[in-house]
């Protein structure tokens, strides 16, 4: 992208960031808000002047007649501050989402207009400065009165300034404005904005020149008024036609993609930054400008712009958006230091902004006092934190995965994937230390404890899995426990997850019934999180838990039907096996007379019940029936089951190993075979972390718990 595109992106960020402080200070006003204080302090005089004037009938009757006089009263306003918010709130996001060349004329419009009452204000301000009784400008040049010209008192000192103020504004209104623009006007007009100023320095009056100010600006209103009676026609059509585009858009591409198009277009994250950074440089600068500034230390200086940084719904917007900026360079960051070659696709910083802002306003972030909201925002900063952690047990656990499966020799790689472990399992100790230490037991303090200790399981458990494959990586023979204890390894991380998931919904349970009482909408998003959170973190992950854990009871009493082979039989066969291509020092014998590790076996029949190579029944159909009823209860559909790494072969894909008349040969590479089969469970270790909802960070989790 060259300079200059650069540069006219930067200029339409900023022109969408005007809309968005009119929405800002709209929602700063808090037009719902009755101020009844000094209404009541009000009705109490009236009352007591009255009691002390009439009877008790008389009072009683009195009050009723204001109290539904007061009532109207406050009906009118609420509505009226009502209509202003919504016309308030309109106006701002249609502005914003106009096309470049429309936002073009709109601050033409704007700017021109503000000409207009600028010029008003300095020829006001110049006149207000000159005194009654002092001779004009104009004698004192055709008397050469060189000490009064340049006295800074003087009127050509006091006046000069505004002169040239008035000259370039005018220029530049004539330059601007949407009216007509005729050649005489755009003549006339930049001595229009001078008129005021020179009949100052005539010999006329005061007490007429302070009304020229007023005729002057007449000229220019007109113009303006023309431009927006004439432009009122094109607003109109342009609403209609952005209308129409959407609909078509969303009809033909669909709602998603229009959202998606509109973003883009709009370029929605560096207008919210822009945003937020001028509004915490303004608050910087009303704070470093106040009388007490100097008075002011780095942390309350800090702990003010972060409490006026999140005030309003678009100003948390704005922060979301930066801590958007932080969390997605940290993963990439990381991903850096892990020499990882896969793109980072921003999901970091997509998923930790979502969960940001959901957390604010699940605990009413922006209706809390300024002490309370720093305390909240710190709290929800420690969540953030630990959710953090998770997307950064997801990041290393497929590349841990990967180099013991691939057997890459780069210490390097290896390394740096452990450093990452270490720094998250020493993360979360440290700021549990910290945080109890510090704060009594609550709620909040539970549920950052359950996510810490989680990433602490999450990372052993992948060190464990990690450590199996490398010892299995130095044998020379078949490990057959191996898949046995990466499942019980992995069963056990699963299990403790579930009881953690089980324990946040009451906890969220808990806040929601006793902690949300004066914030309505976020009890009502802790609801629907609580709901989401019970259905897919909890039903869905024991129905899918307790399938698998029935497969596999299921496939171990099918392989213990089969007879074992000899180690006479074994030597006769003298083969490999024909699923993962390894020397076989114990085998399991089909009905058709084909020799299989058990294991390998086991896995297979996940699959299907038939043979891998003739497709013949493995065990007796009798045992098949009364094993399937006991399965037929829990099992689900196959999209609804997660793609564990355990439930598949570990040595060699099946398809690759099935043909009908062919039986491998004892030449088959060992290492090769070994390689494939680890890679192929690293890949599908990968798709389980993506696929699992309890892997993404416990983002959901964390919304419902706390």
């Amino acid at each position: 992208m060259s300079i200059r595109a650069k540069f006219l992106a930067w200029v339409d960020v900023l022109m969408r960031v005007a809309p968005l402080f009119l929405l800002d200070e709209i929602l700063k006003m808090n037009l719902f808000n009755e101020n009844s204080s000094s209404t009541q302090l009000g009705n109490s005089t009236n009352f007591d002047m009255i009691n002390d004037t009439i009877e008790e009938s008389t009072l009683n009757q009195t009050e009723a007649i204001l109290s539904s006089t007061f009532d109207v009263y406050t009906l009118s306003i609420t509505l009226f501050k009502c209509l202003i918010f919504l016309i308030g709130c309109f106006c701002s996001l249609a502005i914003f989402m106009l096309w470049t060349r429309h936002l073009v004329i709109i601050y033409m419009y704007v700017i021109s207009v503000g000409l207009i009452f600028l010029s008003y204000w300095s020829n006001v301000s110049a006149i207000s400065l000159l005194k009654e009784g002092n001779p004009s400008l104009i004698e004192d040049i055709l008397n050469v009165n060189v000490l009064r010209l340049s006295s800074p008192d003087g009127t050509a000192v006091t006046l000069l300034p505004h002169f040239l103020l008035q000259y370039v504004m005018g220029t530049i209104f004539a330059y601007i404005h949407l009216g007509p623009k005729h050649h005489r006007i755009q003549q006339i007009l930049p001595f229009t904005f001078l008129m005021p100023l020179t009949l100052a320095i005539l010999p006329i009056p005061l007490n007429i020149v302070k009304h020229a100010p007023t005729f002057a600006a007449v000229l220019p209103l007109v113009l303006s008024k023309i431009a927006i009676w004439s432009a009122s026609i094109d607003i109109f059509k342009t609403l209609i036609s952005g209308y129409r585009h959407a609909v078509s858009f969303a009809e033909n591409f669909g709602l998603s993609a229009l959202v998606e198009n509109e973003w883009q277009r709009l370029n929605v994250p560096c207008v919210l930054r822009a945003f937020w950074t001028i509004r915490l440089l303004e608050q910087f600068a009303s704070l470093t400008l106040s009388p007490e500034g100097e008075a002011l230390s780095f942390m309350f200086t800090i702990q003010k712009l972060l409490v006026s940084g999140c005030e309003t719904l678009i100003a948390l917007l704005g922060m979301t958006s930066i801590i958007s900026m932080i969390c997605h360079y940290l993963g990439v960051l990381f991903q850096m230091f892990l020499m990882s070659d896969e793109d980072e696709d921003k999901s970091i910083g997509t998923v930790s902004a979502i969960l940001f802002y959901i957390l604010s306003l699940q605990t009413g972030l922006t209706n809390l006092q300024p002490d309370k909201r720093f305390i909240r925002l710190c709290r929800n900063m420690c969540l953030l934190l630990t959710a953090l952690l998770h997307f950064l047990h997801n990041m290393v656990s497929p590349i841990l995965m990967s180099l013991s499966a691939s057997h890459n020799p780069s210490r390097k790689r290896h390394t740096r994937a452990l450093l990452v472990c270490a720094f998250l399992l020493i993360s979360p100790v440290i700021l549990l230390l910290i945080l109890w230490s510090r704060h009594q037991p609550s709620t909040w303090l539970l549920a950052v404890t359950v996510f810490s200790i989680e990433v602490v399981v999450k990372v052993l458990v992948s060190l464990a899995t990690y450590t199996l494959f490398l010892l299995d990586a130095q044998r020379q023979t078949f490990w057959e426990r191996l898949d046995d204890y990466i499942y019980y390894i992995k069963a056990f991380g699963n299990s403790v997850e579930f009881c953690f998931g089980i324990f946040l919904f009451f906890n969220g349970a808990w806040i929601l019934i006793f902690e949300s009482e004066n914030n309505t909408l976020g009890g009502s998003i802790r609801a629907v999180m609580l709901l989401i959170h019970s259905y897919f973190n909890i039903w869905c992950e024991a129905r899918a838990g307790w399938s698998v854990y029935m497969k596999r009871r299921t496939a171990v009493q099918k392989i213990a039907s089969l007879p074992e082979a000899s180690s006479e039989e074994l030597q006769k066969f003298d083969d490999v096996c024909a699923i993962c291509y390894q020397e076989m020092t114990s085998a399991k014998i089909t009905r058709c007379r084909h020799y299989f590790h058990g294991v390998c076996l086991r896995k297979w029949l996940y699959v299907q019940d038939k043979c891998p190579l003739c497709h013949e029944i493995v065990i007796n159909q009798d045992l098949k029936t009364e094993t399937e009823k006991t399965t037929n209860d829990v099992a689900v559909e196959p999209a609804q089951v997660p793609n564990l790494e355990h439930l598949l072969p570990r040595r060699a894909t099946p398809s690759r190993n099935i043909h009908l008349h062919h039986q491998p040969h004892r030449g088959s590479s060992t290492s090769e075979s070994r390689e494939s089969s680890h890679s192929s469970i690293a890949s599908n270790a990968t798709t389980n972390s993506n696929q699992n909802p309890s892997s993404s960070g416990g983002s959901g989790r964390m919304m419902a718990g706390n």
